[in-house]
């Protein structure tokens, strides 16, 4: 069995897998706060809780037999999340979040900076700098390491993500140091294993990035890219290597088990969904079954995402989230129907910006079990959609990297672990509709992008 937690932003999720897929599975809440417009922090003592409890709700399912037969821990974790730490693992502060905005772009490396002008008793006391993943290692191995897949997207290391980068030099003795994603970090300490109720000195394998692990856990090709639906949306394709500049909107980090992996994150789509429940009092589920009485183009209304910021395909961070072509006779209905059709829509444009032949997409995430996203999804790639049993591709993934630790990947292989179960065809008449549309939500985003509104923050 190998036990895989998966760090995300709003949840930890723990699953435990045997050679046939997971036979239990467990979240754990993480709660992010926003102070300020452009500032997302979270308490890292609540990424422990969350491994706690995700941990005690995947035993709860997979039953205490099952739960002593853990041969190894393995990661997924979101990336570019940080926090100053002492010596002995100790946060200095709230930790800053991918999406926080303080420093503009947002990059590791630009927060860093940030904090060195603004907080730098931070970092003058602190001996690293470790994502949530490097700090929980820290928890239950007492190793400082991070992997070249979280470290390729920080901005303080080289292209390679395995040595400190010339432009990081200033913080490059806070950076900890590189290992390989199959790499075992330690055993299990003894009060990490009492909190998780596994034995002491169980393989703690450092494990990868989320959008890595995602690639491995869907079996994504360059014909066949990963789209994910998650807080945000991401499209990835995993290469060889790459000699030339990055499609646009797209960037280049280091593969979990080999290559390199382009990678284009979308702005908010859950999270986006989120917020308009949390304003309308519904549920996503409700918020869902709405969406699905809205006809197709919402009804006129176009929505663009950009609660954060515009990611790609844009890249503007500037950019703010809006409703546009609304009316007295909309309601919750179009609002949300246009949310998911916003996001196939950079789905779409980063299809475009790869160039080649794209024979469809295939899907990992929460939004997997949602026919209505599958549907509007399917319709915009112009491409069937194909689904795994399970939409924790993350987790799959990590279970892939742990059992090539081990030096068993046959043992779990990804046809057993994650078989493909469906493919939902695109409806020709919605394709037809979407490509009607497509030039008016075009023409939204593009007048929207030229009106930077930050300044009106407050």
């Amino acid at each position: 069995m190998i036990l895989t937690l998966d760090l995300g932003t709003s949840a930890t999720k723990a699953v435990l897998w045997s050679g046939e897929g997971p036979i239990g599975i467990g979240r754990g809440a993480v709660t992010t706060r926003h102070p300020e417009p452009d500032r997302a922090e979270q308490d890292p003592a609540d990424w422990w809780s969350s491994v706690v409890d995700s941990s005690g709700a995947c035993r709860a399912m997979a039953g205490d037999r099952a739960w002593r037969d853990v041969e190894a821990i393995a990661f997924s974790a979101a990336r570019e999340t940080f926090v100053p730490v002492t010596g002995a693992g100790d946060p200095i502060g709230a930790a800053l979040l991918w999406s926080d905005r303080r420093a503009g772009a947002g990059t590791t490396l630009a927060k860093l900076g940030w904090l060195a002008a603004h907080e730098p008793e931070r970092l003058r006391d602190a001996d690293w700098v470790l994502a949530p993943r490097d700090l929980m290692v820290l928890r239950m191995t007492g190793a400082v390491v991070t992997d070249p897949t979280l470290a390729s997207r920080t901005g303080c290391y080289a292209p390679d993500g395995t040595t400190p980068g010339d432009a990081a030099a200033a913080f490059a003795h806070l950076l900890p140091p590189v290992r390989a994603s199959t790499d075992v970090a330690g055993g299990l300490l003894a009060d990490a294993a009492a909190a998780l109720g596994l034995p002491a000195g169980v393989p703690v394998v450092v494990g990868a990035g989320d959008r890595a692990c995602e690639v491995l856990g869907t079996g994504a090709t360059p014909a066949m890219p990963m789209v994910s639906w998650g807080t945000t949306a991401n499209v990835s394709v995993p290469i060889d290597e790459t000699s030339s500049a990055p499609p646009t909107g797209f960037v280049v980090t280091a593969g979990a088990l080999a290559g390199q992996v382009l990678e284009a994150g979308l702005s908010a789509a859950g999270s986006a969904v989120e917020w308009l429940g949390r304003l309308t009092g519904r549920t996503v589920v409700e918020l869902a079954d709405a969406a699905a009485t809205s006809p197709p183009g919402a009804r006129g209304v176009v929505a663009l995402p950009w609660l954060n910021g515009a990611r790609a395909p844009w890249w503007q961070p500037g950019a703010r989230a809006s409703f546009a072509n609304l009316t007295a006779a909309h309601g919750p209905a179009d609002l949300a129907r246009s949310l998911w059709e916003a996001v196939a829509d950079d789905v779409a444009r980063c299809l475009a910006a790869l160039g080649g032949t794209i024979d469809g997409v295939v899907a990992a995430g929460g939004g997997t079990a949602g026919a209505l996203w599958l549907e509007i999804l399917a319709a915009a790639a112009g491409g069937p959609v194909v689904l795994r049993r399970s939409g924790e591709a993350a987790s799959a993934g990590a279970c892939r990297i742990g059992a090539v630790a081990l030096a068993r990947p046959d043992d779990y292989p990804l046809e057993s672990i994650n078989p493909i179960v469906a493919r939902v065809r695109p409806d020709e008449d919605l394709v037809a509709r979407y490509r009607i549309r497509r030039p008016l939500a075009d023409r939204v985003a593009e007048t929207m992008l030229r009106l930077d509104l930050s300044e009106w923050n407050v």
